[in-house]
């Protein structure tokens, strides 16, 4: 597989050409097709990620861009990995996403009985047959990419006895694993997926749709191509692993004849995404090991992990229309997903000013007991967002890294005898800093100039720098969570030999700020809302917080990495 830096750098200039829809143009030229229909297939084993999400919007705006439908089917074929929660998060995550599948929600399951007859069909012409061959004999009798396989000994059973045998699989007279259905194709086929695959096994488990009704499940190749037949799909998008994988859908669709359709296989390359891994089983490893605090963790790569962090699903589906449609395997980084959010989040995110590591100042020269209200822009990208009121009283709080007693030569914020601008409030000026026993500041003293309110000084002084703040008695008590990438290494799967994976965990991927305080604009901030904490960066309401609590994830930094990443490409 390349990687390239940013694989999606030539699609910011020029949009690539998309090669599925000049398929479907050509269909439609010729009149092929009357409807274009698509299908996104999850199979409820895990919760969708960012790679579904780019899948999500091709098959929807597709469907959506040729007048047709897109269908919803769970492909829920394998029940000991599958939940009633899973699918629950699946209909929920395409929702939020900004999608709709109507009145076509479909299940693999809802189509047991047919994809079984349809079986029992190819064992009656003689196309398919029961293998009593256990796992790794079928293995060895397979062969190898070089080598040709070597046909099963149950190969030549009667067609009598086959459909015999298929029959007291689904009544449940074998345990599991005691023989499979296999297609009977051609064990010397250089594609392996051809090499008599299994197509039914028994598997003794509730399933969270049909309960204990079956005992055998068609396998994933044999219920897919039927399923997408019977719906009457048109085209069947699907990512590139499953290339190897499109003569045996056609074959199944050719030998079966389902009535609804004759769909069309059509690969992609995945999404790959630097700095995160996108296998549904290693998302489920670091779950189940504790190592994140769910699937909707604001580090995962997860649909509600990014919902939960405050990341838009107009930026996902920006992001998903920036990387666009290859044939070609690359891995996309991490920043220009932070560059979409980023750019959705400035045109639509209202600014506040919050304070995370609070240094308390006293304005000495400001009447005690008093309060007064500035006038604040919600959002300069945005005129209709309006303006707030900010309290502003003698005691104020300012960023801890906005001081330093002791300077060097470039730094421009607070120091003592140095004067600042307080955004939309006034000057102030440090006359002292208050220390404790152990020689920490812990408060400074400083003098305003009344005559600076909101702007510049009357006489013509500049300073150099603008603070954000709060007011002490006004602001609120907020929790605030800094999240940054989840592995420290671009590709998560590359390391030590004997390693994996979890090796590359970033151990600072979380860090918890217990006394930040916002302004008190925020009180009635509800989950899920997004914000630009002024200097600081976008941050959203986590659903932990409660009355009285305000907890917020930092869902961006204001620092655009994506930006120079393509000045060094230049």
């Amino acid at each position: 597989m390349k990687t390239e830096k940013g694989a999606a750098a030539e699609g910011m200039e020029a949009k690539p050409t998309n090669f599925i829809r000049e398929i479907i143009d050509a269909d439609v030229a010729s009149g092929k097709h009357k409807e274009i229909v698509t299908r996104f297939p999850p199979e409820p084993n895990g919760y969708l990620h960012i790679g579904h999400a780019k899948s999500i919007c091709i098959n929807f705006g597709i469907a959506r861009d040729y007048g047709g439908r897109c269908h919803l089917r769970m492909d829920d074929t394998n029940p000991t990995k599958e939940e009633r929660e899973y699918i629950e998060s699946i209909q929920t995550d395409v929702r939020w996403l900004g999608f709709d599948w109507g009145p076509h929600e479909y299940y693999a399951s809802d189509y047991y009985q047919q994809i079984y007859e349809h079986a029992v069909g190819l064992v009656r012409e003689g196309k398919a047959f029961v293998c009593h061959l256990n796992a790794d004999q079928m293995r060895e009798y397979r062969g190898t990419l070089t080598e040709p396989g070597k046909q099963s000994p149950y190969r030549e059973r009667s067609v009598e006895e086959n459909l015999d045998l298929f029959a007291r699989m689904k009544n449940g007279e074998f345990s599991d694993g005691h023989c499979v259905l296999r297609a009977k194709i051609d064990m010397t086929s250089p594609n392996m997926n051809m090499r008599d695959p299994v197509i039914f096994r028994i598997l003794r488990a509730s399933h969270p749709r049909t309960g204990d009704a079956w005992c055998v499940y068609p396998m994933y190749d044999f219920a897919h191509p039927l399923s997408d037949a019977f719906e009457g799909v048109t085209h069947s998008i699907c990512t590139l692993e499953f290339e190897d994988h499109r003569p045996l859908y056609d074959w199944v669709v050719r030998e079966c004849r389902p009535v609804g359709g004759t769909p069309r296989q059509i690969e992609f390359a995945r999404l790959n995404l630097s700095y995160t891994v996108m296998s549904k089983r290693k998302l489920l490893r670091l779950v189940k090991d504790g190592l994140v605090s769910g699937w909707d963790d604001p580090r995962m790569p997860t649909i509600q992990g990014m919902r939960r962090r405050g990341y838009p699903p107009t930026a996902l589906r920006a992001f998903a229309d920036r990387v666009g449609v290859a044939k070609r395997e690359s891995t996309v980084d991490l920043a220009l997903l932070e560059y979409c959010v980023r750019e959705d989040l400035n045109k639509t995110a209202p600014r506040v000013m919050a304070v995370l590591n609070p240094l308390k100042v006293v304005i000495t020269n400001y009447p005690a007991g008093e309060t007064e209200q500035l006038e604040a822009v919600n959002n300069p990208e945005d005129p209709a967002a309006g303006k707030r009121q900010v309290p502003f009283s003698r005691e104020i709080f300012i960023e801890r890294e906005d001081f330093m007693e002791n300077p060097p030569p470039k730094f421009f914020r607070l120091a003592p005898g140095r004067e600042v601008r307080l955004r939309y409030a006034y000057f102030i000026k440090c006359a002292e800093a208050i220390k404790n026993a152990a020689g920490e500041v812990t408060e400074l003293r400083c003098t305003y100039d009344p005559a600076t309110r909101g702007g510049d000084a009357p006489d013509g002084r500049k300073v150099k720098a603008t603070l954000h703040w709060v007011d002490a008695g006004c602001s609120l008590a907020a929790e605030v969570r800094l999240y940054d990438k989840l592995f420290t290494r671009e590709n998560p799967e590359a390391g030590p030999e004997g390693t994996d994976f979890s090796a590359n965990l970033n151990p600072d991927s979380l860090k918890v700020l217990s006394d930040c305080r916002v302004e008190p604009h925020l009180a009635a901030a509800q989950p899920e809302s997004r914000w630009q904490f002024e200097r600081l960066g976008y941050f959203c309401v986590d659903n932990d917080s409660a009355p009285g609590k305000l907890v917020f994830n930092r869902t961006v930094t204001l620092k655009d990495e994506w930006a120079k990443i393509q000045k060094r490409g230049a």
